[in-house]
Parts: structure tokens; C-alpha cells; sequence
């Protein structure tokens, strides 16, 4: 089944009730039981809902995978795959990690004896090098935000499998459009179905994809016992968003294209971040797991000064300056003073996050709308 019919079909069933073709939102907390014990495979909505049973349905099926679990945003469905490991267990990521996951990894779980490393995984020497007796987690975030630099999933897999170690995926920017990051080796994938998988900037939710059973199990439990769970109607808005994933998907890496290509042209910018690009790092395990290169860029003008960024954010007006990413609308951001705020500045700046860097989530719209605002903008 070719990706488009299985964004439509896959995982999900007309409504057995009635035929409907979309399935229905069963906005209930519980369910009525003919005896003790004796129902139809629902008991309580934080448990199961059939609405969020079709899009973790929907989900396996685009991710390639067994099973999906939702979670009411991605920060949630992070706090549950953390919760599986105990104090003294180490994960190694990224240094250059979205700001939510930085802080939810040290401000919080590190309170509770687990060891986090940042490094740069583009070198997966630096990533064997901190494996030890203690490490039980690899946890992969690419494209990177907000650098979009590419880490390679199949060499990760391979010291995960090599150390007995779970791989994790945060598959938010690619989307399963762009990679599936299963089929590459790693163990659970992570969505924050908020942004493109959701399309349209209307509902906070997260999901964890495996096809490991065992995984599943302590991830469903966990799922149920800590509560995390999305309602119907976020449900039933995911499900519908998912149906033109890869008609968005195909919009956002052309219009990202184009606008990557013009900004690199442009006289003021003096460097711009996308894994499209030959000389970009990484560009080569890019091409091989990756189908396209998205529509997230990020640029950096010359002079690297905030206040000239300051200036562009304030006059952009297609590019809307708001938190997330991956609407159908056009955003623009300050990562240093909104998305990785929560990142001290030093660790920032090792990393190559500049204070003057911008981050654009090209939308769907004309791209010589969008290529017309930044003229403006920049000048």
C-alpha cells in the first residue's frame, strides 16, 4: 500500500454501529458492563476510548509498526518512556535537542538519579565512547531542532543492538512522510502529533509508535496508571489531519525547498540550516533515510546581531511569530527566547545555537508569497 492510501485507510474501520465513514467521537468517560467483568473491550477512558483506538491504529500502520499509545502532548508520551527506566540508568542524546526534552531530561528526571549525555551524534564514536554498564537508552532527535542536524538511525541501532540499549526516535519533523525510523532499527518512535501529523495547529498530543510487545506493555501501563491520556475530540482532529499528511507533507518539503534555495541566495544571510543542501551535515545519511527534507530551515544573517533578527521576526507578517511548528500556516521563531529558553546560553552556544537564529516553518501557502515576505522583512 502505497503512503497516501495508507494515510486515508490504514488502521482505520468504519464505525461498526452505524457505517460512518469517520469515526465517531465517543465523548464518554465510561462504558456500561452486562456483568462484572464482562464488556466490550472498554471500561474506562482513561484506559481505552475507540476514538483514541483508531488513531493509535492509524499510527502503527503509517510508522510501519505493531502498536501506538497517545499521550495528551509530546512531553507526555517523553515523561513515559523516561518512567520505564530507574534511578542510576544514563541515556545519551543529542546536544542539540528540542528545549522541552532538555529540560523534562534535567530538570526533572535527572532530580531522580537518571544521567542524561548531550553530544554531537553526528560523530556515533562520541556516542559508543559514553556507553557503559549503566546506559539503557540511545535517544535520537532528526532532523535536530533547531539546526536540523541529521543523525543517522541505522548506526545508532546498531550500538543500541550491539549494548542491549532502547533506541528512541523523535520522528516530529520527518514525520513517517519523510522517514520511518522503525524500519531503520530503533525500538519507539516519538511523535508530537501537535505539529505536522496533526497539520493544522489545533491540538495539543503525543504518541509513542513500537513493534515490540513487551514495550508496549510497560508503555500501555504506564499510559493508564500515570493518566496521561488525550480526549476524544483531540483524537478525532489528529485523525482527520493525518488523512492529508502526505498531500502537506509533498506542499511543505517543496515550498521549504524554494525558500531554503532564496534565503542562501540572499545577500544578508550568512548561513542557512537544511539537510537539503550537499555541503549540509550530514546531507548523505539524509538522502539514504530520509524521502525529502522537510520544511523546517533555519538561518542566521550576517552580522549574527539579535537585534537585526529582533527586527525581521517583528516585520514578518505571513510568518507568523508563535511557538510549534508544522501547521499549514507559515511560523517563525526565536529559539533562544522561546523554543530552548529552558537550555542555559553556554550549552547553547557549544552547540552552535546562536542568539540570532531564526527558525521558519514553511507552511503551505504560495511560496512566492513567503519568499515576497522575507524580502520585505530582510531587506
Amino acid at each position: 500500500m502505497k503512503f497516501g492510501t495508507k494515510a486515508i485507510h490504514a488502521g482505520i474501520e468504519p464505525d461498526p454501529s452505524t457505517g460512518a465513514i469517520m469515526t465517531p467521537i465517543y465523548q464518554t468517560s465510561t462504558y456500561v458492563q452486562k456483568s462484572p467483568g464482562d464488556h466490550k473491550g472498554y471500561e474506562y477512558s482513561r484506559t481505552h476510548n475507540p476514538t483514541r483506538t483508531q488513531l493509535q491504529n492509524a499510527l502503527a500502520a503509517l510508522e510501519n509498526g505493531k502498536h501506538g499509545l497517545c499521550f495528551a502532548s509530546g512531553m507526555a508520551a517523553i515523561d513515559a518512556v523516561i518512567k520505564m527506566l530507574v534511578p542510576g540508568d544514563e541515556v545519551i542524546s543529542t546536544n542539540d535537542l528540542y528545549g522541552g526534552s532538555y529540560r523534562i531530561f534535567t530538570k526533572i528526571f535527572q532530580n531522580y538519579g537518571i544521567k542524561f549525555h548531550f553530544v554531537n551524534m553526528a560523530d556515533l564514536g562520541k556516542v559508543e565512547a559514553l556507553v557503559n554498564k549503566n546506559t539503557k537508552m540511545i535517544w535520537v532527535e532528526t532532523p535536530t531542532n533547531p539546526l536540523l542536524n541529521i543523525i543517522d538511525i541505522k548506526g545508532c541501532a546498531e550500538i543500541a543492538k550491539k549494548h542491549d540499549l532502547i533506541l528512541v526516535a523523535d520522528n516530529t519533523f520527518a514525520t513517517p512522510y519523510l522517514q520511518t525510523p522503525l524500519d531503520l532499527g530503533a525500538d519507539i518512535v516519538m511523535h508530537s502529533l501537535t505539529k505536522y501529523m496533526g497539520g493544522h495547529s489545533d491540538v495539543v498530543m503525543g504518541a509513542l509508535i513500537m513493534k515490540s510487545d513487551e514495550l508496549r506493555e510497560r508503555l500501555a501501563f504506564i499510559q493508564n496508571a500515570c493518566g496521561g491520556t488525550p480526549g476524544p475530540q483531540d483524537c478525532f482532529l489528529v485523525l482527520r489531519g493525518l488523512k492529508t499528511l502526505h498531500l502537506r507533507m509533498e506542499r511543505h518539503c517543496q515550498n521549504g525547498r524554494k525558500i531554503a534555495e532564496y534565503l542562501r541566495s540572499h545577500a544578508k544571510v550568512e548561513k542557512v540550516f537544511w539537510p537539503g543542501f550537499e555541503d549540509h551535515n550530514n546531507h548523505k545519511v539524509a538522502k539514504e533515510q530520509m524521502n525529502d527534507f522537510g520544511g523546517m530551515i533555519s538561518f542566521v544573517l550576517k552580522g549574527d546581531k539579535v537585534e537585526d533578527a529582533t527586527h525581521v521576526l517583528e516585520k514578518l507578517k505571513f510568518f507568523a511569530l508563535a511557538e510549534s511548528l508544522g501547521g499549514v500556516e507559515s511560523l517563525c521563531g526565536h529559539p533562544a527566547t522561546m523554543t530552548h529558553a529552558s537550555i542555559p546560553r553556554e550549552d547553547r552556544m557549544k552547540a552552535g545555537l546562536s542568539d540570532s537564529l531564526i527558525r521558519l516553518s514553511v507552511g503551505v501557502e504560495d511560496a512566492e508569497d513567503l519568499i515576497a515576505d522575507l524580502e520585505q522583512a530582510i531587506g
